[in-house]
């Protein structure tokens, strides 16, 4: 009795260290994802996300490179293909957290300089173990949270038709835009 006791408060005691963390809500044209964030594991990653999110950058965003069996990327293109201009310095390169590029997870994408991500995200449809730390590069990709839920929606997303549009591949026939991003109440 005293083992399950004890295993019941752990459980309930990791459930309120993670009730803390906060949550995303992105309102897509195929749906609702929402999004838990690990500010303890990915600092600076997590601030430079909810700080895009708290501006409205994200608002009218498409998810622009969508490859199925891999991720979906978004964050930074318009519905033209257009970058959105105005970003923020890039940060540095939070990959060393022990956290993982696993299916559903939420990571940054960048150049092949480690420390250039900026706004734009992707959410892993499968686990894509090359893009964790130290990967080929000695980096590898930050990832900051998860999908908590929606992932229904991701997959919808990543099965969508792509094309090319100019020097861009995997991109969406269809616009998938990102309608609004808002932090969810209670997060910080």
């Amino acid at each position: 009795m005293k083992k399950t006791l004890l295993t019941l408060a752990l459980a309930a005691q990791a459930l309120l260290a993670h009730a803390g963390n906060p949550h995303v809500e992105l309102k897509t044209s195929e749906g609702t994802i929402v999004l838990e964030l690990y500010p303890e594991k990915a600092p600076k990653t997590v601030t430079n996300f909810v700080e895009y999110v708290k501006s409205g950058f994200y608002d009218g965003l498409i998810f622009h490179r969508v490859i199925d069996g891999f991720m979906i990327q978004g964050g930074g293109m318009q519905p033209n293909m257009a970058e959105k201009a105005t970003t923020r310095a890039p940060i540095e390169n939070e990959g060393r957290n022990g956290l993982r590029n696993d299916t559903g997870t939420i990571a940054m994408a960048r150049t092949q300089d480690p420390n250039s991500a900026s706004a734009q995200f992707f959410i892993n449809l499968v686990d894509n173990r090359p893009l964790n730390y130290p990967s080929p590069d000695g980096y590898g990709y930050a990832v900051f949270g998860k999908v908590s839920e929606g992932m229904d929606v991701v997959r919808k997303i990543g099965k969508a038709p792509t094309g090319s549009k100019g020097f861009h591949r995997d991109v969406p026939v269809q616009p998938i835009v990102i309608q609004s991003a808002r932090l969810l109440p209670d997060s910080k």
